[in-house]
């Protein structure tokens, strides 16, 4: 099983943020990445529907022989993966916004977390921040309308900085010195987030986290990659492949009708 390949599924571009680290560090490892973008934004869905539509999705990669799958979306871990765990057989690696290293590093024990609604809302969000946040103020700001204009190609817009800018103000005048970024399509933010936030304000992303993650377990299930060739990536999206087209190149992306 050492050769078969690893999935990765996200609502749309944002985990290939996540998968540019795993590429990174498990060079050898084959990987399958779907942008779900006919459904995307998961934070829209109801829970029942983000559910069935990660074990539709888990079912397709399972059919595809992965032996491990990220989920790399925090609404659908949030919502899904203790389920995904449940009913099959091969292990899961999920996301969760970076709220312990941020809680444990804040010199002025304010947090800003920017996420979807979805993440926000759910039990394993509140669990975390109660656990991690003893002490620690930490402010909530749903990130509304950013997958969504990330995946219309808005990245670079004067919009997007002004949205920004008005969610992570009041961050700033409460004194937050972290902003944790609570979904994978946020890392492609960094850049923008870098120029308008004040200095101090260091910005933390799960990626790496969930990356080291993924060696541990593949190297405790002696799941490991055996070539010593660099692995191959797939690349598929269930809507259109435009927004795709952003990040990789045309000759790679499959358009997949999984419904």
């Amino acid at each position: 099983m050492g050769n078969h390949p690893i999935g990765v599924f996200d609502s749309g571009v944002g985990g290939l943020s996540l998968l540019r680290e795993l590429r990174s560090l498990l060079p050898y490892e084959n990987f399958i990445y779907i942008s779900d973008n006919a459904f995307t934004p998961y934070g829209a869905l109801t829970p029942k529907n983000i559910r069935e539509r990660s074990q539709t999705l888990t079912h397709w990669l399972c059919e595809q022989s992965c032996k491990l799958i990220v989920v790399a979306c925090n609404t659908a871990t949030t919502n899904a993966i203790e389920l995904l765990r449940e009913t099959n057989s091969i292990p899961f690696v999920g996301i969760e916004p970076a709220i312990k290293p941020a809680a444990l590093q804040t010199k002025t024990g304010v947090v800003g977390v920017l996420a979807t609604k979805g993440t926000l809302s759910s039990g394993l969000f509140h669990k975390t921040s109660s656990a991690f946040g003893l002490g620690v103020r930490i402010l909530e700001k749903e990130g509304k309308d950013l997958v969504k204009m990330i995946e219309s190609g808005m990245l670079q817009s004067e919009e997007m900085e002004q949205l920004l800018q008005s969610y992570t103000q009041p961050m700033i005048e409460e004194g937050a010195d972290h902003l944790v970024l609570g979904c994978t399509h946020y890392p492609f933010l960094t850049p923008i987030l870098t120029r308008i936030l004040p200095q101090h304000i260091k910005i933390v992303d799960c990626n790496g986290a969930v990356a080291k993650q993924v060696e541990r377990v593949l190297n405790n299930k002696e799941l490991g990659c055996e070539s010593q060739h660099f692995g191959n990536t797939t690349y598929f999206c269930t809507g259109g492949s435009q927004t795709m087209l952003q990040f990789v190149s045309p000759n790679d992306v499959i358009e997949l009708s999984i419904q």
